[in-house]
Order: C-alpha cells, then sequence, then structure tokens
C-alpha cells in the first residue's frame, strides 16, 4: 500500500523584524483526526495512477484546506496496518510543502487543524514515527531554492530527421510524456522556466510556461556542445539560477544532466554514485546557502539534497539522495 503526504509549512505572522532561529520563523500544521483521536502530519493514499507528488498535494487539500507548493522529499515510513485477518505493508512518502493559500474547515477526515512551531508538532504527535519526518524537515532551512532539471522528453529518430538536430521535435511518445511532466512541475510552484536552445528541450517544458504567461529563457550554456567546451560555466549558470526567485524550470540533454548533477552534488559534499538521466526524467534539487562560499558577488549555494523521478508517465525508479 502506497500513501503520501507532507510537512507544511508557513512564516509565522507574529515573527516581526527580530532576528529568531529558523526554527522558530516558521510554523508547521498537524491535524486532529476523529477516527483516530491522533495527531498527524496530512497524508493518504495514492489513487490510481498518481505519483507520490499528486497525492501528497491533493491530500494536503482535502485535509487542510491549504494549498501548498512542494520543494525536497523528506523521508519514507513503512509499517504495517491492519488488513483483512491479518496485517499488510505500508509505505508513505513524505515531502516539504509551503503553504500558498487556503484556509481550513472541518471536513469528514479532520476536525482541527493547528499551527504550531517545530518543537510542539514533535510533541504533539501521536506516533513517534513521524518524529523521523519532522527531523528530517528540520535538517534544512524550510525555505529553500529549488531548480527542477528536466531532461527533454522523447524525439524523433535523429536518423529519419532530415533538417537541422536543433530543430527535431518531440515524437508522440515525447507528447505523451510532456502532458506527465505537465501534471508534475507545476506541484512545486515553479516561477520561471529555462531551456537549452533545442526544439524539443523547448517543447517539453512550454506548457509549464504557458500556464505562467511567460516565456522560456535560452540558456546556450546548457547545450550539449557548449557543455562539452566549457562545463564550468554550465555549473555557473545553474548556480546562478538557482539564486534567483521563486523555484525555476530547467530543461537539458542527456549529455550534460548527468555530469553537471555529479559536479554540482560534489561541490556540496553530496555523495549520488551513478547519476541517471532518462528521457522525460526530472531531477529536484534543493540548494541551501552556503555563507562560508562565494559564488560571483554574492553568497554561494550548495546542493543539499537530489530527488529524481525516472518516468512522471508511471512514477518509477524515484530515488534521493541527502
Amino acid at each position: 500500500m502506497r500513501a503520501a503526504g507532507a510537512v507544511l509549512w508557513r512564516p509565522r505572522a507574529d515573527r516581526g523584524a527580530a532576528p529568531q532561529p529558523a526554527a522558530d520563523a516558521i510554523e508547521v500544521a498537524l491535524v486532529h483526526r476523529p477516527r483516530y483521536d491522533d495527531w498527524s502530519l496530512p497524508k493518504g493514499k495514492l489513487d490510481p495512477g498518481e505519483l507520490a507528488q499528486h497525492a501528497a498535494v491533493r491530500e494536503v487539500a482535502e485535509e487542510t484546506g491549504f494549498r501548498c507548493a512542494l520543494s525536497r522529499f523528506l523521508l519514507r515510513l513503512g509499517y504495517t496496518v491492519p488488513a483483512g485477518d491479518g496485517r499488510a505493508g505500508k509505505a508513505v512518502d513524505y515531502f516539504a510543502a509551503r503553504a500558498v493559500g487556503g484556509s481550513f474547515a472541518p471536513n469528514e477526515e479532520v476536525d482541527e487543524l493547528r499551527w504550531v512551531s517545530a518543537s510542539r508538532a514533535r510533541e504533539m504527535l501521536s506516533y513517534p514515527p513521524d518524529a523521523r519526518v519532522l527531523d528530517a524537515f528540520n535538517r534544512l532551512p524550510a525555505d529553500v531554492a529549488t531548480v527542477l532539471l528536466v531532461r527533454h522528453a522523447k524525439a524523433g529518430s535523429r536518423s529519419e530527421w532530415d533538417g537541422e538536430d536543433a530543430m527535431r521535435p518531440l515524437s508522440p511518445a515525447g507528447m505523451r510524456q510532456r502532458a506527465a511532466l505537465h501534471s508534475l512541475l507545476p506541484l512545486f510552484g515553479p516561477e520561471r522556466v529555462y531551456s537549452a536552445p533545442r526544439v524539443r528541450c523547448e517543447q517539453t517544458v512550454a506548457p509549464v510556461a504557458d500556464d505562467l504567461g511567460i516565456g522560456i529563457a535560452a540558456e546556450p550554456a546548457l547545450s550539449e556542445e557548449s557543455y562539452r567546451a566549457n562545463p564550468a560555466a554550465a555549473l555557473d549558470r545553474l548556480l546562478r539560477i538557482a539564486e534567483g526567485t521563486g523555484p525555476a524550470v530547467v530543461c537539458s540533454q542527456g549529455g550534460v544532466i548527468p555530469d553537471l548533477v555529479a559536479r554540482a552534488a560534489g561541490l556540496g559534499g553530496l555523495h549520488l554514485g551513478d547519476v541517471a538521466s532518462k528521457k522525460g526524467s526530472v531531477w529536484a534539487l534543493t540548494f541551501t546557502r552556503d555563507r562560508e562560499a562565494v559564488n560571483g558577488s554574492g553568497p554561494g549555494l550548495h546542493l543539499a539534497t537530489a530527488d529524481y523521478t525516472a518516468d512522471p508517465l508511471t512514477g518509477a525508479d524515484e530515488d534521493s539522495a541527502d
């Protein structure tokens, strides 16, 4: 049995201008379920065909009334639950999720919601394993920088294309992958869209840009030929994109993404092993500010977590490292 949930958070409305520890500057949502008389994090079962990310956002909305934007994967809790005459395994994937609007109203599953500090939440949670989810959430600042690094969806055969390779479009299979990406990427609340100068890359993320009513910014440094010539410039550009305002979607190619992610991970001391990059896949990259480092003229960033979804059509081969 698969389920998904989130640590739903928001800035504390009363924190004022005085500096506070990061853990005290935010509050998280706990829900009370009268059926079990417990306090827990919002979560629920995956519907058929759903990814864990879809289910987490849907369950947050259904149980709390709040819309949210995902950032990083936190962890998977595994345990058993009653099933028939015995017990069955259950796995729950948890994400960090920033509240972006909405309000609570009692519903069939939840009769009360409380916004509390992370330390108070830990005391209120009814089940000790849920504290591990909060610990994973508290390990990094809540307000991180998110880049969704996408490999373009499937394109037509190169041997059957008579024009310039840069103009080769998505195939029918690629269009299906694009539709799946269009349902996944907006869950992270992207505000900016970038692409290597390839028609297939631009087509892959065009629906997200259209939804936002913005153009796709061209990123020549993230094309395969530019990357081969100067990978350091591509890494610098990725970090500068991450430093921008709001989550970003970046579409590139198979000859770029594995080495680029590995280089970013190396700077942050993150050990990923082999970096996969299937067509239509997504790396959700979480960056935090490193006050000791310098990136250009501003504070540096380092890669803190990297979560991989190999196939948004099926949710296969999801993996993460931190």
